[in-house]
């Protein structure tokens, strides 16, 4: 087929502004029978618009990366726009050429264009630059991603000109129209699409809505563009998985389950050990360091990152925190948007809620909850312990059964605890309240005046023994009884 003279040749890799990214984020999703956008159910621990926009953004910058968004269209924009890309209205949802028309005026200024599917989140950022880069290497006015999956029922088959190895596209061909010959064809069309933008604007309006919906569907471009001389080809992903689409919760089930366990692979893949990876949950944001050890049923979530030389124990969930080097997080802990330094060890079952700080080679024992708390290097809290508001330094002990008392009923106040200082077993600390360097506070203590450096505090009751106060109890109770 002759060169397209109509498509302005451009070199590769392109520069960001002459390419844009247009993402369908319109669709309603009935079969999900949700009240929420299709777009934001979530697969991998993000949405799947932020999985689409996630790998956009490694080709070009997020002002060049246009959401197109129509049902509850203000729930999407809350979502996703921490992530800096611009939004197109599709107030009516009449098919994905009518988004692309609508999208016109922010797109027509780019030389080409990129259409993914918002609802299609397994999409790589290398398939992405693969598809851009064939479509400038061809010269084409659109470029096709194609796939071929183990079953290509209900989709569209791609006719290629000459044989399969020919880039150019004869023709897509709907299953309800396809001969018997065509269906034996498996390559079948993704739904995504680059453009040269201005051959793209040039002819979209040709597109109709004789179809069984009245829907304008971008599909249609490629007999369109062919017919008026233009070049289509079409490029298949190394990976058919990458262009399934979630239409029903199993669909999504599915995605998730996919995701999380091309997330295991790429991290054993980088020398962490993951035993039974099948029953992890590990978020697609996560990192961890080389020679760390994930046992079975632990969950790593958000955008946590675990050092390297830790060890995770099973059924521990770890939700958007740092964890550093050598770290040892014992059974069934729970982490969440917290820190922890090289070297220490946590836990079985104890818990850490937003805003703690664990220093290096600390210790946070069984049945220990802190709260928006800063424990110093090479402390212990290691029984029992409920540890908020609280600033606490270097070589601390604090004793079993230990609270801090940091609300009023009205307000939150902190307590101090410097360097060096013994809190014995059964103390409640009264914030706001201080307790020096080096001091101690007896066992059972209730101090609710700062404690000064060195010192000891004992704040409870001397013990008084009353003789026979238990039997004469036990005698008066009996007697009443049997009247």
């Amino acid at each position: 087929m002759g060169t397209n003279n109509n498509v302005k040749e451009s070199s590769s890799p392109a520069t960001s502004r002459s390419f844009a990214i247009a993402i369908m984020a319109a669709g309603k999703g009935t079969r999900l029978k949700s009240r929420y956008p299709k777009v934001l159910h979530r697969v991998g621990g993000k949405s799947l618009l932020e999985h689409v926009i996630s790998a956009s953004k490694h080709l070009v910058p997020a002002s060049d990366i246009f959401a197109i968004i129509g049902h509850e269209a203000d729930l999407v924009r809350e979502a996703v726009g921490q992530t800096g890309v611009s939004f197109v209205l599709q107030a009516e949802q009449r098919g994905t050429g009518h988004a692309v028309m609508v999208a016109r005026e922010a797109l027509a200024s780019y030389e080409h264009v990129l259409i993914l599917s918002g609802d299609a989140p397994l999409i790589r950022a290398e398939t992405i630059k693969q598809l851009r880069d064939f479509h400038f290497q061809h010269q084409a006015a659109m470029t096709i991603l194609t796939a071929v999956p183990d079953d290509p029922s209900g989709y569209g088959r791609i006719v290629r000109k000459g044989d399969t190895t020919s880039p150019d596209v004869a023709a897509i061909v709907e299953q309800k129209s396809a001969t018997a010959e065509q269906l034996r064809i498996r390559e079948i069309n993704s739904g995504i699409y680059a453009f040269n933008a201005t051959v793209l604007f040039e002819h979209i309006d040709e597109i109709r809505t004789d179809n069984p919906h009245s829907e304008f569907y971008l599909t249609d471009m490629a007999a369109i563009l062919m017919k008026a001389g233009q070049r289509v080809v079409a490029m298949q992903a190394s990976d058919p998985c990458e262009v399934l689409g979630s239409n029903t919760r199993a669909e999504l089930s599915q995605l998730d389950s996919y995701m999380r366990e091309r997330k295991a692979a790429e991290l054993m893949t980088a020398g962490v050990t993951i035993y039974r990876p099948e029953t992890c949950v590990i978020d697609s944001d996560v990192t961890v360091g080389a020679d760390t050890v994930i046992e079975p049923f632990v969950q790593l979530l958000g955008a946590t990152s675990v050092g390297a030389e830790a060890h995770v124990r099973s059924y521990s969930v770890i939700d958007n925190c740092s964890i550093g080097d050598r770290v040892t997080v014992l059974n069934s802990c729970v982490l969440r948007d917290s820190s922890v330094a090289d070297g220490a060890i946590l836990g079985p079952f104890c818990q850490l809620r937003p805003g703690c700080e664990i220093g290096e080679n600390a210790h946070v024992g069984n049945f220990v909850e802190m709260k928006k708390t800063r424990i110093g290097k090479g402390s212990k809290a290691n029984h029992l312990t409920y540890l908020g508001d609280s600033i606490i330094g270097d070589r601390v002990n604090v004793g079993a059964g230990t609270i801090t008392c940091n609300y009023d009923g009205v307000h939150k106040h902190q307590t101090i605890i410097e360097d060096g200082a013994f809190i014995g077993s059964d103390a409640t600390l009264v914030a706001p309240v201080k307790v020096g360097r080096g001091s101690y506070v007896a066992a059972a203590s209730c101090v609710t005046e700062d404690v000064p450096p060195d010192a000891l505090a004992i704040g409870r009751a001397r013990q008084t023994n009353k003789e026979n106060w238990a039997r004469a109890n036990r005698e008066k109770a009996a007697a009443t009884k049997k009247k």
